[in-house]
């Protein structure tokens, strides 16, 4: 039971990302480089006090790496930029798909060969969100949909490069932090145009320190309880969550095409999670 609220409250927090920023851009006048620096310096100061609290001196050393940290900023940014132009749910979708399918698609650029399920599932997954993408009176609009893979590429790379962590908490504190000098430069460019709205300000500390900080320190103490593939397929309902905030919360319209897209993007993805779970049970037997 613990596992299992501890998963669902990380679920919650993530989906909040999207939800939140897409309410400081849509009611409380944010603008990108500011918002993209107070949400990772934010992140960065949280996560750094629930180390120093949990090792009972401050933090020494900071982990992660410089690749991790580019990762982290270039998602940060364009997640930011691509929320002017998309709803939560369009853009939750469009990000968790971009970062599953980068990540699978690494794989087999590696020499990882799908059998016919894992295919399938990747096939149908593209298909679904070739067609949300497409041109058309309900198409997100096309430049948030670029930013959007490219944040959700950049999602993948960093997932990546993290993969294998002896000490995911501790690397990715380090990351945040490692952020801060171009958060720094960002926030100092955002001011020259414009000063920062105190609402904004407000939804961009929730969604680092909450969010962010917290959300990933939560998932990573349900982590330990979760089998591989459970722990994966679980961040499928992501982006429903963030879809229900969206109609909740800034009175988006669910459309039928983001329902029948999700139902192929999501069930796709799930698939191709379950065949590949199937053949590495299957390899080691």
């Amino acid at each position: 039971m613990k596992i299992a609220l501890l998963t669902a409250v990380a679920m919650v927090a993530f989906a909040a990302n999207s939800v939140l920023t897409r309410l400081a851009f849509a009611t409380a006048g944010a603008e990108p480089l500011s918002y993209t620096a107070i949400r990772l310096a934010s992140g960065a100061v949280v996560l750094f006090l629930l180390l120093s609290l949990r090792q009972g001196q401050p933090m020494r050393t900071v982990g992660g790496s410089w690749r991790a940290a580019a990762a982290l900023f270039g998602y940060a940014i364009a997640f930011s930029v691509a929320y002017i132009l998309l709803g939560a749910g369009t853009g939750a979708l469009i990000l968790f798909a971009s970062v599953q399918i980068g990540i699978l698609g690494w794989a087999i650029l590696k020499g990882d060969r799908p059998g016919p399920l894992e295919w399938l599932g990747l096939g149908t997954a593209l298909a679904a969100f070739a067609w949300l993408v497409s041109p058309g009176l309900v198409a997100p609009h096309p430049l948030g949909t670029i930013l959007m893979i490219f944040a959700g590429l950049c999602w993948a790379a960093y997932t990546l490069l993290g993969r294998g962590s002896k000490s995911p908490l501790v690397d990715t504190a380090g990351n945040f932090v490692r952020t801060i000098p171009a958060a720094a430069l960002l926030l100092l460019a955002a001011t020259f145009g414009q000063p920062i709205e105190f609402g904004a300000a407000v939804y961009a500390v929730t969604s680092g320190a909450v969010a962010s900080g917290l959300g990933y320190a939560i998932w990573y103490a349900a982590l330990p309880g979760l089998p591989r593939t459970t722990a994966a397929i679980v961040q499928l309902t992501v982006p429903a969550i963030a879809a229900l905030g969206g109609v909740l919360f800034i009175g988006e319209a669910l459309t039928t095409r983001l329902i029948v897209a999700s139902l192929g993007i999501l069930g796709g993805v799930a698939l191709a999670l379950i065949g590949a779970d199937r053949r590495r049970r299957a390899s080691t037997r």
